[in-house]
């Protein structure tokens, strides 16, 4: 055997052997894609940022956030759906994931139960009703008699159609035997504006929202949608306070592609896990309203599952359409 052809077999076997030490190299072993969304700046890249930077100290690989806002979160949802099922392209889902297969049956994923696997949970924030300081109730019981008073007159902003906050406030005028006319915006701040402008009576905020917004007395909070007081405003009664079992949030969820394997799950879940459970990060999201929440695959799926039927009914009930 020539020398040149010793060298040249040398130097296949190496690469032989590198090729296999790297596919047999434990997850994960580059950085890896977050893919959220919304857009930069709002409180879920913001907390993905927040999460992801601490699962990527546990899992020794950068955790790269990227943002792809559109299509009611569709754009990022399904990128990630069609992605390849290793371990490196995540996605923070959040409840649009149970909205859209009702309100946008068009969009894909079409069905996220199947098309995409869940992590863990992350965290949720409820939201608050928040009205203008010229409405006549101190409390709940006085608003909703307020509102009996005058059906379809007193106008409820939201995010926009199909929004949380919208659903919200369908749900509210159902349980509560009241007619308050929706009034859809493109996101949160343009109603805390109106608000303030005598322009709108209120609208369901989240806390990051609503609490700011009474600082100065230009509006107040009647009620949180939460089971169970927040630790922000441990005065605002929950809703559930009057109809039981009211309960309505915004939560986000880790999840990979359909079919990624089991051992990479577990890790990515462990990882998950030992951020949404460090204490530190609960008392500053606390400050904010939010609040971590511990739960593995099962969790995650059992939640999505419960959120798609109870949210689609909803829409399909009241004949919600997307914008």
């Amino acid at each position: 055997m020539s020398r040149s052809l010793r060298l040249m077999l040398a130097a296949l076997a190496c690469c032989i052997v590198a090729e296999s030490a790297t596919a047999q190299a434990p997850y994960p072993n580059r950085p890896v894609r977050l893919i959220v969304g919304y857009a930069a700046g709002g409180l879920t890249d913001v907390m993905t940022r927040v999460l992801g930077d601490r699962m990527s100290k546990e899992l020794g690989q950068p955790i790269v956030v990227e943002n792809r806002p559109g299509a009611g979160t569709a754009v990022a949802s399904t990128a990630v759906a069609q992605a390849e099922p290793d371990g490196y392209t995540l996605l923070m889902g959040t409840t649009s994931l149970a909205i859209n297969p009702a309100l946008q049956p068009t969009l894909t994923p079409k069905n996220p139960m199947a098309e995409l696997s869940p992590i863990g949970l992350a965290y949720e924030t409820p939201f608050m009703l928040l009205v203008k300081k010229g409405i006549p109730a101190q409390n709940l019981a006085e608003f909703i008699a307020y509102a009996k008073s005058k059906p379809g007159q007193l106008n409820i902003g939201s995010s926009g159609n199909g929004a949380v906050n919208h659903l919200i406030l369908e749900m509210f005028n159902r349980q509560a035997g009241v007619q308050m006319v929706h009034v859809p915006y493109k996101g949160a701040a343009p109603t805390i504006i109106d608000i303030f402008a005598d322009r709108l009576d209120g609208t369901f905020a989240t806390p990051l929202d609503a609490v700011p917004a009474t600082e100065k007395g230009d509006a107040k909070i009647l009620a949180v949608t939460s089971a169970e007081p927040i630790a922000l405003k441990p005065d605002v009664p929950p809703v559930a306070n009057t109809f039981k079992g009211f309960r309505a949030v915004f939560w986000q969820g880790l999840f990979v592609p359909a079919n990624t394997p089991q051992p990479v799950v577990d890790r990515l879940a462990q990882a998950l896990r030992t951020a949404t459970e460090d204490k530190d990060l609960k008392a500053k999201v606390a400050e904010r309203g939010v609040t971590m929440l511990t739960g593995g695959p099962a969790e995650l799926r059992n939640l999505l599952k419960a959120e798609t039927d109870a949210w689609g009914k909803l829409i399909r009930e009241t004949n919600i359409k997307s914008e």
